[in-house]
Protein backbone atom coordinates (compact mmCIF):
# COMPACT_ATOMS: atom_id res chain seq x y z
CA UNK A 1 0.00 0.00 0.00
CA UNK A 2 1.28 3.44 -0.91
CA UNK A 3 -0.08 4.88 2.33
CA UNK A 4 2.25 2.65 4.38
CA UNK A 5 5.18 4.60 2.90
CA UNK A 6 3.88 7.97 4.09
CA UNK A 7 4.88 8.47 7.70
CA UNK A 8 2.06 9.68 9.92
CA UNK A 9 -0.64 9.45 7.26
CA UNK A 10 -4.21 9.67 8.60
CA UNK A 11 -5.69 6.38 7.40
CA UNK A 12 -9.33 6.26 6.25
CA UNK A 13 -8.77 3.36 3.87
CA UNK A 14 -8.94 0.00 5.60
CA UNK A 15 -12.24 -1.40 6.92
CA UNK A 16 -10.57 -2.64 10.10
CA UNK A 17 -12.65 -2.09 13.27
CA UNK A 18 -10.78 -0.27 16.00
CA UNK A 19 -12.44 -2.44 18.66
CA UNK A 20 -10.78 -5.23 20.62
CA UNK A 21 -12.26 -8.73 20.48
CA UNK A 22 -14.77 -8.78 23.38
CA UNK A 23 -13.54 -9.99 26.76
CA UNK A 24 -15.93 -12.94 27.01
CA UNK A 25 -14.63 -14.37 23.74
CA UNK A 26 -10.99 -13.94 24.73
CA UNK A 27 -11.58 -15.56 28.11
CA UNK A 28 -13.58 -18.40 26.59
CA UNK A 29 -10.77 -19.20 24.17
CA UNK A 30 -8.24 -19.18 27.01
CA UNK A 31 -10.37 -21.75 28.81
CA UNK A 32 -10.50 -23.95 25.71
CA UNK A 33 -6.71 -23.71 25.37
CA UNK A 34 -6.31 -24.85 28.97
CA UNK A 35 -8.89 -27.63 28.92
CA UNK A 36 -9.39 -28.87 25.34
CA UNK A 37 -6.59 -31.25 24.38
CA UNK A 38 -7.67 -31.03 20.73
CA UNK A 39 -7.62 -27.20 20.53
CA UNK A 40 -4.60 -27.19 18.22
CA UNK A 41 -5.81 -29.84 15.78
CA UNK A 42 -7.66 -29.95 12.48
CA UNK A 43 -11.43 -30.20 12.42
CA UNK A 44 -13.61 -31.86 9.83
CA UNK A 45 -13.52 -29.78 6.63
CA UNK A 46 -16.97 -28.27 7.16
CA UNK A 47 -16.19 -27.31 10.75
CA UNK A 48 -16.82 -28.40 14.31
CA UNK A 49 -20.19 -30.05 14.77
CA UNK A 50 -21.00 -27.95 17.83
CA UNK A 51 -20.26 -24.72 15.96
CA UNK A 52 -22.37 -25.76 12.98
CA UNK A 53 -25.25 -26.58 15.32
CA UNK A 54 -24.92 -23.15 16.91
CA UNK A 55 -25.02 -21.66 13.41
CA UNK A 56 -28.27 -23.52 12.75
CA UNK A 57 -29.81 -22.03 15.89
CA UNK A 58 -28.44 -18.56 15.10
CA UNK A 59 -29.71 -18.68 11.52
CA UNK A 60 -33.14 -19.79 12.74
CA UNK A 61 -33.26 -16.89 15.21
CA UNK A 62 -32.21 -14.39 12.54
CA UNK A 63 -34.27 -15.58 9.61
CA UNK A 64 -36.89 -18.05 10.84
CA UNK A 65 -35.49 -20.60 8.37
CA UNK A 66 -34.62 -24.17 9.41
CA UNK A 67 -31.40 -25.61 8.02
CA UNK A 68 -29.41 -28.76 8.76
CA UNK A 69 -25.91 -28.54 10.23
CA UNK A 70 -24.58 -31.38 8.09
CA UNK A 71 -26.44 -30.62 4.87
CA UNK A 72 -26.28 -26.83 4.66
CA UNK A 73 -23.58 -25.28 6.90
CA UNK A 74 -19.89 -24.84 6.09
CA UNK A 75 -17.45 -22.97 8.33
CA UNK A 76 -14.95 -20.85 6.40
CA UNK A 77 -11.95 -18.66 7.16
CA UNK A 78 -13.77 -15.37 6.70
CA UNK A 79 -16.29 -14.40 4.04
CA UNK A 80 -13.53 -13.73 1.53
CA UNK A 81 -12.31 -17.32 1.74
CA UNK A 82 -15.91 -18.48 1.63
CA UNK A 83 -16.56 -16.50 -1.54
CA UNK A 84 -13.30 -17.73 -3.02
CA UNK A 85 -14.52 -21.29 -2.44
CA UNK A 86 -17.89 -20.53 -4.03
CA UNK A 87 -16.46 -18.82 -7.11
CA UNK A 88 -13.93 -21.64 -7.53
CA UNK A 89 -16.77 -24.13 -7.31
CA UNK A 90 -19.25 -22.50 -9.67
CA UNK A 91 -17.18 -20.69 -12.31
CA UNK A 92 -15.95 -22.05 -15.59
CA UNK A 93 -13.98 -19.62 -17.80
CA UNK A 94 -16.35 -16.97 -19.15
CA UNK A 95 -19.10 -17.59 -16.60
CA UNK A 96 -20.66 -14.45 -15.19
CA UNK A 97 -21.41 -13.08 -11.73
CA UNK A 98 -23.61 -9.99 -11.40
CA UNK A 99 -22.25 -7.40 -8.96
CA UNK A 100 -23.92 -4.22 -7.83
CA UNK A 101 -21.93 -1.24 -9.06
CA UNK A 102 -20.30 0.08 -6.90
CA UNK A 103 -19.43 -3.16 -5.12
CA UNK A 104 -16.75 -4.63 -2.85
CA UNK A 105 -13.45 -4.52 -4.73
CA UNK A 106 -12.37 -8.05 -3.72
CA UNK A 107 -15.46 -9.56 -5.36
CA UNK A 108 -14.24 -8.20 -8.70
CA UNK A 109 -10.72 -9.50 -8.12
CA UNK A 110 -11.83 -12.99 -7.09
CA UNK A 111 -14.12 -13.46 -10.09
CA UNK A 112 -11.31 -12.38 -12.41
CA UNK A 113 -8.90 -14.82 -10.71
CA UNK A 114 -11.14 -17.72 -11.75
CA UNK A 115 -11.47 -16.43 -15.34
CA UNK A 116 -15.04 -15.40 -14.68
CA UNK A 117 -16.63 -12.16 -15.82
CA UNK A 118 -17.96 -9.52 -13.41
CA UNK A 119 -21.15 -8.03 -14.81
CA UNK A 120 -21.86 -4.61 -13.34
CA UNK A 121 -25.38 -3.68 -12.23
CA UNK A 122 -25.32 0.12 -11.79
CA UNK A 123 -26.94 1.41 -8.61
CA UNK A 124 -29.07 4.55 -8.77
CA UNK A 125 -26.87 7.27 -7.26
CA UNK A 126 -29.60 9.88 -7.64
CA UNK A 127 -31.72 7.80 -5.23
CA UNK A 128 -28.95 7.26 -2.65
CA UNK A 129 -27.51 4.22 -4.42
CA UNK A 130 -30.72 2.17 -4.51
CA UNK A 131 -31.17 -0.96 -6.64
CA UNK A 132 -32.47 -0.29 -10.16
CA UNK A 133 -34.47 -3.49 -10.55
CA UNK A 134 -35.55 -2.73 -14.12
CA UNK A 135 -31.94 -3.09 -15.29
CA UNK A 136 -31.41 -6.54 -13.79
CA UNK A 137 -33.22 -8.93 -16.22
CA UNK A 138 -31.27 -7.64 -19.23
CA UNK A 139 -27.97 -8.42 -17.45
CA UNK A 140 -28.79 -12.12 -17.09
CA UNK A 141 -27.48 -14.47 -19.78
CA UNK A 142 -27.01 -18.22 -20.11
CA UNK A 143 -23.54 -17.65 -18.55
CA UNK A 144 -24.91 -16.04 -15.37
CA UNK A 145 -24.26 -18.09 -12.25
CA UNK A 146 -25.17 -15.73 -9.39
CA UNK A 147 -25.95 -12.25 -8.14
CA UNK A 148 -23.89 -10.95 -5.20
CA UNK A 149 -25.57 -8.64 -2.67
CA UNK A 150 -24.09 -6.78 0.29
CA UNK A 151 -26.56 -4.86 2.47
CA UNK A 152 -25.61 -2.62 4.22
CA UNK A 153 -23.33 -2.03 1.29
CA UNK A 154 -19.61 -1.64 1.00
CA UNK A 155 -18.71 1.03 -0.15
CA UNK A 156 -21.90 3.12 -0.08
CA UNK A 157 -23.49 2.17 3.26
CA UNK A 158 -26.81 1.70 1.46
CA UNK A 159 -29.45 -0.66 2.88
CA UNK A 160 -31.55 -2.22 0.13
CA UNK A 161 -35.28 -2.32 0.80
CA UNK A 162 -37.44 -5.40 1.33
CA UNK A 163 -39.39 -4.70 -1.85
CA UNK A 164 -36.21 -4.39 -3.91
CA UNK A 165 -34.72 -7.58 -2.48
CA UNK A 166 -37.90 -9.62 -2.93
CA UNK A 167 -37.96 -8.62 -6.59
CA UNK A 168 -34.33 -9.69 -6.95
CA UNK A 169 -35.24 -13.05 -5.39
CA UNK A 170 -38.12 -13.53 -7.80
CA UNK A 171 -35.91 -12.76 -10.79
CA UNK A 172 -33.26 -15.19 -9.55
CA UNK A 173 -35.82 -17.98 -9.18
CA UNK A 174 -37.27 -17.23 -12.59
CA UNK A 175 -33.83 -17.55 -14.20
CA UNK A 176 -32.64 -20.36 -11.89
CA UNK A 177 -29.55 -18.55 -10.63
CA UNK A 178 -28.15 -18.11 -7.14
CA UNK A 179 -28.12 -15.06 -4.90
CA UNK A 180 -24.99 -14.82 -2.75
CA UNK A 181 -25.52 -12.66 0.34
CA UNK A 182 -22.22 -11.42 1.74
CA UNK A 183 -23.10 -10.15 5.23
CA UNK A 184 -20.39 -8.50 7.32
CA UNK A 185 -22.39 -5.42 8.35
CA UNK A 186 -26.01 -6.27 9.24
CA UNK A 187 -25.36 -5.54 12.93
CA UNK A 188 -24.46 -1.94 12.05
CA UNK A 189 -27.68 -0.26 10.95
CA UNK A 190 -28.26 3.31 12.12
CA UNK A 191 -31.22 4.88 10.32
CA UNK A 192 -34.59 3.16 9.87
CA UNK A 193 -33.38 0.00 11.58
CA UNK A 194 -36.81 -1.55 11.11
CA UNK A 195 -36.27 -1.37 7.34
CA UNK A 196 -33.37 -3.81 7.39
CA UNK A 197 -34.43 -7.00 5.62
CA UNK A 198 -32.52 -10.25 5.18
CA UNK A 199 -33.49 -11.98 1.94
CA UNK A 200 -32.35 -15.29 3.46
CA UNK A 201 -35.50 -15.14 5.61
CA UNK A 202 -37.77 -15.99 2.65
CA UNK A 203 -38.52 -19.72 2.59
CA UNK A 204 -39.38 -19.90 -1.10
CA UNK A 205 -35.92 -18.58 -2.03
CA UNK A 206 -34.05 -21.05 0.19
CA UNK A 207 -32.74 -23.19 -2.69
CA UNK A 208 -31.44 -20.12 -4.51
CA UNK A 209 -29.62 -18.37 -1.67
CA UNK A 210 -26.15 -18.71 -0.23
CA UNK A 211 -25.81 -16.70 2.99
CA UNK A 212 -22.38 -15.82 4.37
CA UNK A 213 -21.95 -14.24 7.80
CA UNK A 214 -18.60 -12.91 8.98
CA UNK A 215 -17.45 -12.61 12.60
CA UNK A 216 -14.84 -10.01 11.55
CA UNK A 217 -16.82 -6.83 12.11
CA UNK A 218 -19.63 -7.51 14.59
CA UNK A 219 -17.37 -9.49 16.93
CA UNK A 220 -14.15 -7.54 16.20
CA UNK A 221 -12.57 -10.82 15.07
CA UNK A 222 -11.08 -9.78 11.73
CA UNK A 223 -7.75 -11.45 12.49
CA UNK A 224 -9.38 -14.69 13.64
CA UNK A 225 -10.60 -15.31 10.05
CA UNK A 226 -13.97 -16.93 10.72
CA UNK A 227 -17.34 -17.00 9.03
CA UNK A 228 -20.11 -19.41 8.18
CA UNK A 229 -21.99 -20.23 5.00
CA UNK A 230 -25.55 -21.53 4.73
CA UNK A 231 -26.31 -22.97 1.30
CA UNK A 232 -28.29 -25.58 -0.64
CA UNK A 233 -27.12 -29.12 0.12
CA UNK A 234 -25.96 -29.94 -3.41
CA UNK A 235 -23.79 -26.82 -3.50
CA UNK A 236 -22.22 -27.60 -0.13
CA UNK A 237 -21.32 -31.08 -1.42
CA UNK A 238 -19.34 -29.54 -4.30
CA UNK A 239 -17.96 -26.53 -2.39
CA UNK A 240 -16.62 -28.82 0.34
CA UNK A 241 -14.31 -30.46 -2.20
CA UNK A 242 -12.72 -27.11 -3.02
CA UNK A 243 -12.60 -26.02 0.62
CA UNK A 244 -10.95 -29.26 1.72
CA UNK A 245 -8.38 -29.17 -1.10
CA UNK A 246 -7.37 -25.55 -0.48
CA UNK A 247 -7.94 -24.97 3.24
CA UNK A 248 -8.68 -28.32 4.94
CA UNK A 249 -10.64 -26.40 7.56
CA UNK A 250 -10.98 -23.01 9.16
CA UNK A 251 -8.54 -22.69 12.10
CA UNK A 252 -9.85 -24.72 15.02
CA UNK A 253 -8.92 -22.03 17.56
CA UNK A 254 -11.04 -19.55 15.61
CA UNK A 255 -13.92 -22.01 15.49
CA UNK A 256 -13.72 -22.33 19.28
CA UNK A 257 -13.89 -18.54 19.49
CA UNK A 258 -16.96 -18.66 17.26
CA UNK A 259 -18.60 -21.17 19.58
CA UNK A 260 -18.09 -18.81 22.50
CA UNK A 261 -19.40 -15.88 20.45
CA UNK A 262 -22.61 -17.64 19.39
CA UNK A 263 -23.34 -19.34 22.71
CA UNK A 264 -23.35 -16.20 24.88
CA UNK A 265 -25.23 -12.89 24.71
CA UNK A 266 -23.52 -10.45 22.35
CA UNK A 267 -24.28 -7.27 24.27
CA UNK A 268 -21.19 -5.60 22.82
CA UNK A 269 -22.84 -5.26 19.40
CA UNK A 270 -25.04 -2.38 20.51
CA UNK A 271 -22.05 -0.63 22.04
CA UNK A 272 -20.08 -1.05 18.81
CA UNK A 273 -23.02 0.24 16.79
CA UNK A 274 -23.51 3.28 19.02
CA UNK A 275 -19.84 4.22 18.76
CA UNK A 276 -19.83 3.79 14.99
CA UNK A 277 -22.98 5.87 14.68
CA UNK A 278 -21.22 8.68 16.54
CA UNK A 279 -18.28 8.40 14.15
CA UNK A 280 -20.70 8.45 11.20
CA UNK A 281 -22.18 11.72 12.48
CA UNK A 282 -18.69 13.15 12.93
CA UNK A 283 -17.38 12.24 9.48
CA UNK A 284 -20.54 13.50 7.77
CA UNK A 285 -20.27 16.81 9.67
CA UNK A 286 -16.67 17.16 8.61
CA UNK A 287 -17.59 16.36 4.99
CA UNK A 288 -20.28 19.05 5.12
CA UNK A 289 -17.53 21.56 5.88
CA UNK A 290 -15.97 20.77 2.49
CA UNK A 291 -18.89 21.29 0.07
CA UNK A 292 -16.50 22.58 -2.62
CA UNK A 293 -14.60 19.27 -2.45
CA UNK A 294 -17.18 16.53 -1.80
CA UNK A 295 -20.90 15.88 -2.27
CA UNK A 296 -21.99 13.41 0.37
CA UNK A 297 -24.96 11.07 0.83
CA UNK A 298 -25.26 9.90 4.41
CA UNK A 299 -24.74 6.13 4.78
CA UNK A 300 -27.51 4.09 6.43
CA UNK A 301 -25.31 1.26 7.70
CA UNK A 302 -21.87 -0.41 7.66
CA UNK A 303 -19.03 2.04 8.37
CA UNK A 304 -18.12 3.67 5.08
CA UNK A 305 -19.09 6.89 3.36
CA UNK A 306 -18.71 7.27 -0.40
CA UNK A 307 -18.70 10.96 -1.37
CA UNK A 308 -18.52 12.26 -4.91
CA UNK A 309 -15.49 14.38 -5.73
CA UNK A 310 -16.57 17.92 -6.62
CA UNK A 311 -13.10 19.47 -6.61
CA UNK A 312 -11.15 19.63 -9.84
CA UNK A 313 -9.50 16.27 -10.49
CA UNK A 314 -8.52 13.86 -13.26
CA UNK A 315 -9.73 10.59 -11.74
CA UNK A 316 -10.27 9.13 -8.30
CA UNK A 317 -6.97 7.25 -8.22
CA UNK A 318 -4.88 10.34 -8.93
CA UNK A 319 -7.01 12.35 -6.52
CA UNK A 320 -6.32 9.82 -3.76
CA UNK A 321 -2.58 9.82 -4.53
CA UNK A 322 -2.50 13.62 -4.40
CA UNK A 323 -4.25 13.63 -1.00
CA UNK A 324 -1.78 11.08 0.33
CA UNK A 325 1.32 12.88 -0.90
CA UNK A 326 0.24 16.45 -0.25
CA UNK A 327 -2.19 16.26 2.71
CA UNK A 328 -1.02 12.98 4.28
CA UNK A 329 -4.57 11.61 4.22
CA UNK A 330 -5.20 8.10 2.87
CA UNK A 331 -8.54 7.40 1.14
CA UNK A 332 -9.58 4.63 -1.24
CA UNK A 333 -10.22 5.58 -4.90
CA UNK A 334 -13.81 4.89 -5.91
CA UNK A 335 -12.68 3.29 -9.17
CA UNK A 336 -11.61 0.23 -7.16
CA UNK A 337 -15.30 -0.55 -6.56
CA UNK A 338 -16.46 -0.71 -10.17
CA UNK A 339 -17.16 1.71 -13.05
CA UNK A 340 -19.81 3.69 -11.14
CA UNK A 341 -17.31 4.31 -8.36
CA UNK A 342 -15.15 6.57 -10.49
CA UNK A 343 -15.07 10.21 -9.31
CA UNK A 344 -15.80 9.08 -5.73
CA UNK A 345 -13.67 8.04 -2.78
CA UNK A 346 -14.41 5.66 0.08
CA UNK A 347 -13.72 6.83 3.62
CA UNK A 348 -13.85 4.30 6.47
CA UNK A 349 -15.11 5.62 9.81
CA UNK A 350 -14.34 2.47 11.80
CA UNK A 351 -11.21 4.30 12.98
CA UNK A 352 -11.16 6.38 16.17
CA UNK A 353 -12.47 9.95 16.32
CA UNK A 354 -8.97 11.40 16.64
CA UNK A 355 -7.98 9.91 13.28
CA UNK A 356 -11.14 11.24 11.59
CA UNK A 357 -10.52 14.72 12.97
CA UNK A 358 -6.83 14.66 12.07
CA UNK A 359 -7.67 13.63 8.51
CA UNK A 360 -10.24 16.38 8.05
CA UNK A 361 -8.10 19.04 9.71
CA UNK A 362 -5.48 18.24 7.08
CA UNK A 363 -8.04 18.17 4.27
CA UNK A 364 -9.44 21.55 5.26
CA UNK A 365 -5.92 23.02 5.37
CA UNK A 366 -5.01 21.45 2.04
CA UNK A 367 -8.07 22.64 0.16
CA UNK A 368 -7.93 26.06 1.79
CA UNK A 369 -4.40 26.44 0.47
Amino acid sequence: MLSARVEGAAMLTWGLPSFRTPEYIRQGVKQYLDEDIDAGKYTLPDGLTELRELVVATHKAKTGIDVDADEHVLISAGNMQGLNTLFHTMLDPGDEIILTDPCFASHIQQINLFSGKPVYWPLDESNNWSLDIDLLPDLITDKTQAIVLVSPSNPTGKIFTEDELIRVGEIAVQHDILIIIDDPYSDFVYDNIDRYFNLASVERFKQHIVYLYSFSKSYAMSGWRLSYMVMPAELKYEALKVHDATMVCAPRISQLAGMVALSQPSDHKQEFSNILNGRRELICQRLDNLPHVFANQKPEGAYYVFPKIIAAHTDSKQFAIDLLNNARVAVTPGSAFGPSGEHHVRLAYCVDEATINLAFDRLEDYFKA
